[in-house]
């Protein structure tokens, strides 16, 4: 790990005394991953949140079929 800072070499021994083995070729997502997933779980909550108080502001009143059925043919016919 030649890359590393002084800091960041500091951390990592010190953590690495917290746990029994540390595997070097593990990938976890850590706490910036927890923090990502946490954020996308708040935005698509309040998403939904807003998105259902919308829906419930929208009047729709479907018109029965006969009268749908019987408008259209109307507004087909051409009278001389």
């Amino acid at each position: 790990m030649p890359d590393m800072s002084a800091s960041a070499s500091l951390a990592m021994t010190q953590l690495a005394a917290l746990a029994k083995e540390v595997d070097e070729d593990k990938v976890t997502p850590g706490v910036l991953g927890f923090i990502v997933f946490a954020a996308m779980a708040l935005a698509v909550w309040a998403l939904m949140k807003s998105m259902s108080k919308h829906m419930g502001k929208v009047e729709f009143e479907e018109t029965p079929q006969k009268e749908a059925d019987a408008s259209g043919k109307d507004k087909g016919k051409v009278t001389s």
